[in-house]
């Protein structure tokens, strides 16, 4: 049966645009569904500082009337500012083991993008879940919150439409629960550290203080990551907006500074993975799985490390080995399983830290490109 590829206009459409994971991985074991509740409410105008800042359309691939696959188009003009690029982006993007199908989702998507005079598309990078990447290694373990998962075959799917991998995203474990402790090397060395620099020192992050806290971390990002493959400086609304959909689950012993003299130099910020309580809720967050939710956390132990982060003038100190010290050790006690990720592949220098300190490499995601004809 040939496939139709519309745009999604109407309510009942956009709802089967949403659900449609649903009949995709019905039987993965591994498939954790969104919050449905926030799902919907990101496509909605005014919800999403990315789609909103950004020129957009929803595609869906039908076989006769059932849907069979779907992506986001879009054009984000902090990126191509940043870079000086004319780049546009997919993401949510999902699909039956088709490759025709595929390549005609694919085909709507980069005409609507040469008529934006875009030269290049990169994805999948969901601007709804935050999501870099298509899984291509790990496939044996659920994800963490806020990481993709998908079929094996997706790598297939995106080289018959034409597309080539641009990057690799790397995921690293240090599990307490499975005889993970840090090197005793590394435990010396917050002594060295206070003796070398007295004035350094760390806390965890005030939620008193939330608000300001919030701008350090946006600041020491910007500076200290400015210059990483595809990143781009965080603007105020959408920190704004990570910390209001990250301030239900927040843990401050997860979130740490590092400063001199009082002033934060560095950071590293961790979150429970709410994953595994969002699979037994099905993504339903009413009537009670926002309870289950909230008392469910301080049962949780797999941690995901999200970010960190030291200034530049700071970053020969071994300071980021002091955050992770922190970090670990503030959630030792609940026999912590920590994931750390995005790890860029040529990002040597983090790699070789992780290492050093013992976490394993368990996962990878691919970014793909595709230059489209001037």
């Amino acid at each position: 049966m040939s496939c139709q590829i519309a745009l999604i206009a109407g309510r009942k459409e956009l709802r089967e645009f949403i659900r449609l994971p649903l009949r995709l991985y019905k039987d993965d074991p591994n498939w954790v569904p969104p919050l449905w509740a926030a799902e919907r409410k990101a496509y909605t105008p005014g919800c999403n500082a990315v789609l909103d800042r950004s020129r957009h359309i929803l595609l869906a691939a039908y076989r006769g009337r059932q849907l069979a696959g779907r992506l986001v188009a879009y054009i984000d003009p902090q990126f191509n500012t940043h870079f000086n690029s004319s780049t546009g982006f997919f993401g949510s993007f999902e699909c039956e083991d088709d490759p025709a199908l595929a390549v005609a989702l694919f085909a709507a998507a980069e005409t609507w993008f040469a008529e934006q005079g875009i030269h290049r598309v990169r994805g999948p990078i969901n601007p709804v879940a935050e999501c870099w990447g298509a899984l291509v290694d790990g496939f044996e373990s659920p994800p963490v919150y806020m990481s993709p998962h998908n079929p094996p075959y997706y790598d297939k799917l995106f080289i018959h439409a034409g597309y080539r991998g641009v990057k690799d995203l790397l995921a690293y474990e240090a599990d307490a629960g499975n005889a993970y402790a840090i090197p005793e090397r590394f435990k010396r060395f917050q002594t060295i550290v206070a003796a070398r620099r007295p004035g350094i020192s760390t806390r965890k992050i005030d939620t008193s203080h939330l608000q300001r806290d919030a701008e350090h971390i946006r600041r020491i990002l910007n500076v200290s990551v400015d210059g990483n493959w595809g990143f781009v400086p965080v603007g105020a609304e959408e920190m704004a907006a990570i910390v209001r959909d990250l301030k239900p689950i927040l843990d401050p012993a997860a979130i740490w500074f590092v400063e001199d003299c009082g002033v934060p130099v560095g950071c590293c910020l961790g979150f429970p993975d709410i994953n595994r309580i969002i699979k037994k809720i099905h993504g339903r967050l009413f009537p009670t799985g926002f309870l289950r939710l909230i008392t469910g956390l301080k049962h949780i132990r797999d941690y995901r490390l999200w970010g960190l982060a030291v200034l530049p003038e700071y970053q020969s100190l071994g300071l980021d080995v002091l955050l992770y010290l922190r970090l670990f050790e503030s959630l030792a006690s609940r026999k912590v399983r920590l994931e750390a990720n995005y790890i860029l592949e040529d990002n040597l220098r983090i790699r070789n830290a992780l290492e050093k300190l013992g976490l394993k490499a368990i996962k990878s995601y691919r970014v793909y490109e595709k230059p489209l004809p001037a």
